[in-house]
C-alpha cells in the first residue's frame, strides 16, 4: 500500500515538473546573447530477480535522477565559450555531488581548423560527448555495452585540448571529420569503478590520468550514412586505502593503496545510416586494460568487447519506437601467484546479452516520456563493474533479468 501511495505522489510530481521547470533565460551582455539551458530526467526501474545499476530495482526503484545547466556565449563569430554543471544520483552513485561537467573555450580558426581547450566533452564514438543528454535520444538507458551509465565518468571529459576539424573530399566522396586530443582524466570518486573496488576493501580517494585520443569519421557521399572510428590511450593511476581484512578475514588491518595501468586502450568503429523517420546505427568497442593492482601484489589484465546494433523509428512528431540489442564479454586473468582465469563465455558470469524495445512520446516540445523493456541475459562477472554489482546482489545472482524502466525528462 505504501509503495503504491509513493508511487501515484512520484507520477503526479513527474507530471507536474514539466510545467513549472520550462523557462527562457537566455540574455545579452554587451550585445552578445548568453544562452542558459537545462535538463532533468527521472526514472523508474522495475526487475523481476537481480538488482541493477546499483538501484533496488527487484522491489522496485525511484533511484534514477540527473540533470543539469549550461551557459553558454558566442564572444565573437569564431570564438565561443561555455560550462554545464551536472548533478546525478543513481542508486549508490552520483550520490547528489555536483559537478563541472564540461567547461571550454572553442576558436574556430576555418572549418577545417578549431581548437578547444579546458574541461572538454570526450569525443569517443557515435554519443560519448552527448551521452548524459538523455532527450536527444529516444532509448531511456544507451546500449550499455558501449556507454555504461555506471562508468559515465570514465569517457565524458578531459582537462586539456583539442583540435578539429571537417574538410570536403575530392570527386564528391563527402566530407571528412576529425578530432584530437590530450588532456587529463579523472573519474568521480561516486562512480561505478570507486563502488565496484570497494567489494576488495579498496576506497579510492583519486583515481585518473593522461588520456590522448583520435576520432575520424566520414560523412559518405550516400545521404544519410556516417561511419567512423575512434581510439584512446590512457595512463592511470589510482591512490587510496586498503582494508586487506575485506578478502583475508581478521581484524581491520588497513594500508595505503595503489594502482596504475600498465596498458589502457580503447577503439571504437561505429556507422550511422538514417533514411527518412528511421534510424539504423551500430558501434564496436573494446577496451583492453593491463593494471598492477592491490599496490603490486597483483598484475589484472581485462579484454571487454562491446557492440551493438540499434534501430530508431519517428512515427509521427510525438512518438517514436526503437530496439537494440547489446553485446557484452569480459576476458580476465588475474596473476597471483597463478594464472586465474574465468570460464566460459556461455557462463553468465562471462557475459550480459540485452535485448531492448522502447517507446518515446514526446508530450510537448520540451518534455518526454520513455517505456522500456529489457531482457538480460547474463551479469558480467565479479572482475569488472559491468552494472551488476555483488554488493547489491548479496544472495547472487540469477542468470537472467527482466526489467521495466520509465525515464521521463525536460529540457530547455
Amino acid at each position: 500500500m505504501y509503495f503504491r501511495a509513493k508511487t501515484a505522489v512520484w507520477i503526479t510530481f513527474l507530471c507536474a515538473a514539466p510545467v513549472a521547470l520550462h523557462a527562457q533565460f537566455d540574455f545579452t551582455v554587451d550585445g552578445r546573447q548568453v544562452q542558459v539551458h537545462s535538463f532533468a530526467s527521472q526514472g523508474f526501474a522495475y526487475s523481476n530477480d537481480n538488482n541493477y545499476l546499483t538501484m533496488n530495482t527487484s522491489q522496485g526503484s525511484f533511484a534514477m535522477t540527473d540533470g543539469g545547466v549550461n551557459v553558454s556565449m558566442q564572444v565573437s563569430d569564431k570564438f565561443r565559450v561555455g560550462a554545464q554543471v551536472y548533478d546525478m544520483n543513481l542508486g549508490q552513485l552520483g550520490r547528489w555531488h555536483p559537478s563541472l561537467d564540461w567547461a571550454v573555450a572553442d576558436y574556430k580558426f576555418k572549418d577545417w581548423l578549431g581548437i578547444r581547450g579546458g574541461k572538454v566533452k570526450t569525443v569517443l564514438g557515435l554519443h560519448s560527448d552527448t551521452q548524459d543528454l538523455a532527450f536527444l535520444h529516444t532509448f531511456a538507458l544507451l546500449p550499455q555495452a558501449v556507454y555504461p551509465i555506471d562508468l559515465r565518468s570514465s569517457t565524458i571529459a578531459h582537462e586539456g585540448g583539442d583540435i578539429y576539424g571537417e574538410f570536403p573530399l575530392m570527386a564528391h566522396l563527402g566530407s571528412m571529420a576529425y578530432t584530437a586530443y590530450a588532456g587529463q582524466r579523472q573519474d568521480s570518486l561516486y562512480g561505478g569503478y570507486p563502488y565496484f573496488v570497494e567489494n576488495f576493501g579498496i576506497t579510492l580517494k583519486s583515481y585518473g590520468g593522461l588520456a590522448v585520443g583520435q576520432d575520424l569519421r566520414w560523412t559518405t557521399p550516400l545521404k544519410g550514412l556516417l561511419v567512423g572510428a575512434s581510439h584512446q590511450d590512457e595512463w592511470l593511476t589510482g591512490t587510496g586505502t586498503n582494508d586487506w581484512s575485506v578478502i583475508l578475514g581478521g581484524p581491520p588491518n588497513v594500508v595505503p593503496y595503489w594502482e596504475k595501468t600498465k596498458k589502457d586502450q580503447t577503439d571504437q568503429f561505429y556507422g550511422q545510416y538514417t533514411v527518412g523517420n528511421l534510424t539504423l546505427e551500430s558501434e564496436y568497442r573494446r577496451y583492453y586494460r593491463d593494471a598492477r593492482i592491490f599496490s603490486g601484489a597483483f598484475e589484472q589484465s581485462a579484454d571487454v568487447r562491446g557492440w551493438y546494433v540499434a534501430a530508431t523509428y519517428r512515427v509521427s512528431k510525438r512518438f517514436a519506437f526503437g530496439s537494440y540489442y547489446s553485446h557484452f564479454v569480459n576476458n580476465w586473468i588475474v596473476t597471483f601467484p597463478d594464472t586465474v582465469e574465468a570460464p566460459n563465455q556461455s557462463d553468465p558470469s562471462r557475459h550480459e546479452y540485452d535485448k531492448v524495445v522502447t517507446a518515446r512520446l514526446d508530450v510537448t516540445r520540451y518534455w518526454n516520456v520513455k517505456v522500456e523493456g529489457h531482457f538480460i541475459d547474463g551479469w558480467g562477472g565479479d572482475q569488472y563493474p559491468a552494472g551488476f554489482y555483488p554488493r547489491d546482489n548479496p544472495g547472487g545472482f540469477a542468470p537472467k533479468t527482466n526489467m521495466i524502466l520509465v525515464r521521463t525528462g525536460w529540457n530547455f
